[in-house]
């Protein structure tokens, strides 16, 4: 609906209706810097509202059929399909990521999974066991935590973190949480859910490297490894932000890497041949470029990109929270820089020399979301995936995702595992039944 001075106020949905908010807060348009629409400050009251229509809507929505559930599912993804073009340029112009990016990724990606657990969930099996000699038969069954689409089932409610977000987290009817986000907004969800013993899967920072050997496939591996460094503007848990290269390629494999990065366009998220749009916030564009800063006092080189080349903006955009791709090098591995996650398009490229080497280094930090290995050697490939500390593994490509298998991180990275076997366990909770006949 529109709101204030013609902006788009956004409403909560509760219960099957959108509600309006007593209060609301300013979100800003990433490419320029201006406030586009309001959104609800929501807190107690409108948690507590969504909690008692989502209890209500619990016992009729959980009996339904997997068939039944299924089809609302499928009718989701049609209404996402339908709606594709609108919600990209939605999903764009809050997010300040390309309308390329999201077209072809993000919304078709919301429209295949929720296709994926519609037929997921018609396959699941339950286990049994028999005792012949105590006349007793065991079985599972699987009793939903959470719900899912008529008016009560779905609830969506806007607001801050102290607000909002500690008053769901901490109320006792809600058994479960699942989060993504940065490690100390997670550590405060885990002291507030802990008195109620809440089953919890949080999906939280990385620093991912990325370990290219000298026998690996240049030709392949420096576009693959450009856009995992700064596709969306590194706003992705499972970019690349350190690049260890082996010694005897370094030299060309740095060239040829910046000499890509300094091919990749940054522009209006609007623009269709744009290859990197506008960073979330200004906080978080300040966040970044301090980053820059630190590496450039502690005598690292950077490259290309922030501080180096100039950006070329419309007079409009000049305001927006737009950077462009930066390459660090000369940088230590003790380096905030190579520690802690940047979330932008910032990262770091250095030597290594042997396979022991490269492992302890990739390991040495408190992150294991993801990481790439790049070799034509197919024994050094098992081995190092096998020893990297990342809960996913990717060996001469990136961001191939299969729904079917487990995602998630190890350490500081996150807690358990999404996929279809791991979100089906982890929004149900199992019961055995033992029968004596």
């Amino acid at each position: 609906m529109a709101g204030r001075g013609g902006l788009l106020m956004l409403e909560n949905f509760i219960g099957g209706k959108f509600l309006p908010c007593s209060s609301y807060l300013d979100s800003y348009d990433p490419s320029t810097g201006e406030v586009y629409c309001h959104v609800p400050n929501s807190g107690k009251e409108e948690v507590e509202a969504a909690v008692e229509a989502a209890r209500a809507a619990f016992p009729g929505w959980s009996s339904r059929s997997p068939q039944e559930r299924s089809q609302v599912l499928q009718r989701l993804a049609d209404l996402l399909e339908q709606s594709l073009e609108e919600l990209a340029q939605a999903e764009s112009k809050d997010q300040g990521k390309t309308i390329t990016l999201a077209r072809t990724m993000d919304i078709p990606r919301a429209v295949h999974n929720f296709r994926f657990f519609a037929s997921s969930i018609l396959h699941h099996t339950s286990e049994c066991t028999q005792m012949d000699h105590l006349g007793c038969l065991h079985y599972t069954v699987r009793a939903p935590v959470g719900i899912g689409v008529p008016p009560g089932v779905v609830n969506i409610v806007f607001g801050t973190g102290p607000r909002v977000g500690e008053a769901l987290v901490s109320h006792p009817e809600v058994p479960l949480i699942s989060f993504t986000g940065s490690q100390p907004t997670a550590e405060r969800i885990m002291q507030l859910s802990a008195p109620h013993c809440k089953k919890l899967s949080l999906e939280l920072g990385g620093k991912n490297p990325a370990v290219i050997f000298e026998d690996a496939n240049l030709a392949e591996c420096i576009p693959t490894t450009v856009r995992s460094s700064f596709a969306n503007q590194g706003e992705i848990c499972l970019c690349t932000s350190r690049i260890f290269v082996q010694r005897s390629i370094y030299s060309e494999f740095l060239k040829r890497f910046v000499e890509a990065a300094r091919m990749w366009k940054v522009g209006i998220p609007s623009d269709p041949s744009a290859d990197m749009g506008a960073l979330i916030s200004k906080a978080h564009l300040e966040k970044v470029r301090s980053y820059i800063k630190k590496a450039r006092m502690e005598g690292a080189q950077i490259l290309c990109g922030e501080g180096v080349d100039k950006l070329n903006l419309p007079p409009r955009n000049q305001a927006g929270y737009f950077m462009l791709p930066t390459v660090i090098t000369d940088v230590k591995d003790e380096s905030c820089c190579m520690k802690e996650e940047i979330f932008g398009p910032v990262t770091c490229v250095v030597p290594f020399d042997s396979e022991e080497e490269v492992i302890q280094r990739a390991n040495n930090v408190k992150y294991g979301l993801a990481a790439t290995v790049w070799s034509g050697n197919v024994g050094r490939v098992h081995r190092v995936a096998k020893k990297l500390q990342s809960g996913l593994v990717w060996t001469n490509c990136w961001l191939i995702r299969e729904l079917n298998l487990p995602f998630g991180g190890m350490k500081s990275s996150g807690v358990g595992r999404e996929g279809a076997k791991d979100s089906y366990e982890f929004f149900t909770e199992v019961k055995t039944i033992t029968v004596k006949h």
